[in-house]
């Protein structure tokens, strides 16, 4: 079968964009020639930009168009003007599902799940829910004949941006040339996020006992937090918060020796970028959502019991997963990845 325009639909999150990220290879290496664009949700496209293979990036405004059903129509024949020979379906909405029949793309793959499998013309039968997310989506594409060579997740490191990130490590007091410890603090999930309390304890042994110069970036948005983790603190990090965009983010995860991060987006993002990272695992289950990237991972994570299975119990009171969790864990992590 021969294509010369194809439409990934991705998922909405920006680890699952990472771990789908061994898609677009795969499909280039099937499909030299072929065009390939992504669809995603806007809050993931900039990432986009950075995933090899992916010629264009289309943005839906889902939020946008939910109250304007009349946009749906408009961005059915913009997705119809591209004249795209087959579709690959990752995210598993049922509205995307016959969004693209609607459009006319006369090949269309994905999981057969919430009904949607008559909007496909290649359904494939929903996947465990105990698999990696990344080979979650590599099946869909392996489901029609795709063969994949290199599942890590990869992305690129721009062009653009390293300057004005040695110019804030500058002006921080951190200097690039000699190696430092990226913490990344924050994260939208309560439940998976370490305490104030060890970070600040951490961030103490990493400057005093291990004598390493400590990043911590983030939006505006976690400079509250940040400033509480820091307050206390006699030296002082350099604090990037709210002063970098995602190419600058991507740079700055590229030029640490260690990420340190909990199950979140730049975990992934450094991973995926040849950085050695340790991840920090609570309620997550690293089989499913660990990192895959090119870099070195040490993964902590204590079996409480109730954390053998992934868990999504928001409201839970204690969250001992986490608790469980060490500053002196996250220090032997360090160790070993210095000493490897």
């Amino acid at each position: 079968m021969t294509f010369k325009n194809i439409l990934v639909v991705n998922v909405n999150w920006l680890g699952d964009v990472i771990f789908s990220t061994p898609v677009f290879r795969a499909l280039k290496e099937k499909y030299p020639e072929v065009r390939i664009a992504c669809m995603a949700v806007p809050r993931v496209c900039e990432v986009l930009k950075f995933v090899p293979f992916v010629d264009e990036v289309i943005p839906l405004d889902e939020d946008a168009m939910k109250w304007r059903p009349w946009q749906w129509i408009f961005f059915s024949h913009k997705i119809s003007s591209y004249k795209f020979d087959a579709v690959f379906l990752l995210h598993g909405s049922k509205t995307r599902a016959f969004l693209m029949k609607w459009a006319g793309i006369p090949v269309r793959v994905g999981y057969e799940r919430k009904g949607r499998g008559k909007f496909l013309t290649h359904p494939i039968k929903s996947q465990s829910g105990k698999i990696h997310r990344s080979d979650f989506y590599m099946e869909v594409i392996r489901s029609f004949g795709v063969e994949v060579k290199n599942d890590r997740n990869i992305l690129t490191v721009p062009e653009q941006g390293r300057e004005r990130v040695c110019l804030l490590l500058n002006d921080s007091g951190v200097d690039e040339h000699k190696s430092f410890i990226v913490l990344h603090v924050c994260g939208n999930w309560d439940l998976k996020v370490w305490s104030e309390q060890n970070f600040t304890l951490l961030i103490r042994r990493l400057m005093n006992d291990f004598k390493m110069q400590v990043v911590i970036p983030g939006g505006k948005n976690d400079l509250p937090r940040i400033n509480r983790i820091v307050a206390s603190l006699e030296i002082k990090p350099a604090i990037l918060a709210g002063q970098t965009d995602l190419q600058q983010l991507i740079h700055l995860l590229s030029m640490a020796q260690i990420v340190i991060s909990s199950d979140s987006g730049p975990l992934h993002v450094a991973n995926s970028v040849g950085t050695k990272v340790v991840g920090i695992f609570g309620p997550t289950r690293p089989e499913i959502t660990g990192p895959r990237g090119t870099g070195q991972a040490v993964i902590l994570q204590k079996d409480v019991g109730c954390n053998r299975e992934p868990c999504y119990y928001l409201d839970c009171p204690d969250n001992v997963c986490v608790k469980a969790l060490s500053v002196e864990d996250v220090c032997c992590a360090v160790r070993q990845i210095q000493n490897s």
